[in-house]
């Protein structure tokens, strides 16, 4: 890691807590480099000095530096498999299910959440935490405004039921928001809680370095539930899963010992 950049990174973690180092260098520099020329600035010293003096640059900086890539229903088959096979295992022999979308971006894994839960049990027997980094992406989530290309994959029922016409895009019911709590949570630095039914956190592990990964799936398996269930997303396969206490029992799906 180069003076400069190590410096930054340094500088990062003291004002906001997000420690850069847990991230993949090349990707998130790439991703930094590119937001400070585009401000114009040509050291990392520079670009942070100005940031000091520009809370709306800093603003830009935590929004360039999180990746909110989602989509309802990404990934359908997976979502039928957590549906049909794994919901009622989960039930079986409970009268609720606490469940966390951890890195929730803006919103569109909670509310597929809510819908298919939904689907299975009534309202009042399920409770959804849904946390970001992002401020800017939990504000979104709350307000539940997509554009069509995001329910591509929703299925016609329920983009009826849950969804409502409003000028270009769609407006997310107000029942689906009802079960859904969004908390802001650095998963690399916040204490996580606990006793979790299902945890669900895809697409984002790709984003950090392994020792981040191996941290992040110690604490995925302390906030579940013995019995509970880790879904990962489709390039985050878990190689070795006994050492965090966990088995694979189906494709991107985790069972706590």
């Amino acid at each position: 890691m180069d003076q400069d950049y190590s410096q930054f990174s340094t500088q990062i973690k003291q004002v906001t807590g997000i420690d850069l180092t847990l991230y993949k260098e090349a990707q998130m520099k790439r991703r930094l480099i590119a937001l400070r020329e585009k401000k114009g600035y040509d050291t990392f010293s520079d670009f942070y000095d100005a940031m000091t003096r520009n809370n709306i640059l800093l603003k830009e900086f935590l929004e360039r530096m999180t990746i909110n890539v989602s989509e309802f229903f990404r990934n359908p088959s997976r979502w039928e498999v957590l549906q049909k096979e794994w919901i009622p295992v989960l039930l079986n022999g409970k009268d609720s299910l606490n469940v966390w979308s951890a890195a929730c971006s803006t919103g569109e894994e909670p509310y597929t959440l809510a819908m298919i839960l939904r689907e299975s049990i009534s309202s009042e027997k399920f409770s959804i935490l849904a946390t970001d980094i992002d401020e800017l992406a939990i504000k979104r989530a709350k307000l539940g405004y997509y554009l069509e290309k995001s329910l591509k994959d929703v299925p016609e029922k329920m983009k009826k039921e849950y969804f409502e016409k409003d000028g270009i895009g769609f407006k997310v019911s107000d029942v689906l928001k009802e079960n859904i709590h969004y908390e802001k949570h650095n998963m690399l630095a916040d204490p996580f809680k606990s006793n979790f039914d299902l945890i669900v956190c895809r697409n984002v592990m790709i984003y950090f370095t392994e020792d981040a990964k191996k941290q992040l799936y110690e604490k995925f398996s302390k906030a579940l539930r013995p019995g509970g269930i880790l879904f990962v997303g489709s390039t985050e396969q878990i190689f070795n899963p006994n050492q965090y206490g966990l088995e694979s029992v189906a494709t991107f799906f985790y069972r706590k010992k």
